[in-house]
């Protein structure tokens, strides 16, 4: 047990020494060249450039926001085949960034492209979800979803319009309960009632 406590001290030394060397040497550039660095690395990584653009409130302009939406959805849902039936890794951020702009769609008036961006994360997501092997990511396509449906509850679309949507999303869901109980009872408000 001494031997694993000692081999983690100094990888952590070293960490925080290369930390500090980078500090150093990036302290010794110029505003100009720090900016261009980054938007280089952000440019060669969407994660980077998902994580910098969230952390400095970096909105896309609205008429690149299904774009990159529907990048973010990959991104998000996208898996190593090789990893199915286990806990593998997921981007939780490219989540946090479909919520984000769906909102965002639903606030600028365009419900009917976020009603069909969120059709394709539930294709994607519940396959991913399926894949899985406890469907860790189910949440955060739940979180997703749940703005559309709060969108579509206060809406003036025709009813049938969002009664279809809902059962359409019902059926692309593979794994069968992923907002089920959002979309059943958003299904029910828009039906008809019955005299």
């Amino acid at each position: 047990m001494p031997k694993r406590a000692s081999k983690r001290a100094p990888q952590r030394a070293k960490s925080a020494d290369s930390g500090d060397r980078l500090r150093k040497a990036l302290a010794k550039r110029t505003k100009g060249e720090l900016i261009d660095v980054v938007v280089e690395l952000a440019g060669e990584d969407r994660g980077i450039l998902r994580r910098l653009n969230a952390r400095f409130g970096v909105e896309p302009p609205p008429e690149g926001l299904v774009v990159v939406t529907r990048r973010a959805i990959a991104d998000a849902t996208d898996f190593d085949e090789r990893e199915i039936n286990r806990n593998f890794d997921y981007d939780s951020q490219a989540y946090s960034e479909v919520k984000r702009n769906l909102s965002r769609l639903i606030g600028l008036g365009q419900l009917r492209m976020a009603m069909d961006l969120s059709l394709e994360l539930m294709k994607r997501g519940s396959y991913q979800v399926e894949m899985s092997d406890e469907g860790l990511m189910s949440d955060d396509i739940e979180e997703c979803l749940k703005v559309v449906v709060k969108g579509l509850e206060k809406c003036d679309l025709p009813a049938r319009e969002v009664t279809a949507w809902c059962d359409k999303m019902l059926r692309s869901d593979r794994v069968g309960f992923i907002c089920a109980d959002a979309l059943e009872t958003l299904r029910r408000q828009f039906e008809p009632s019955r005299l």
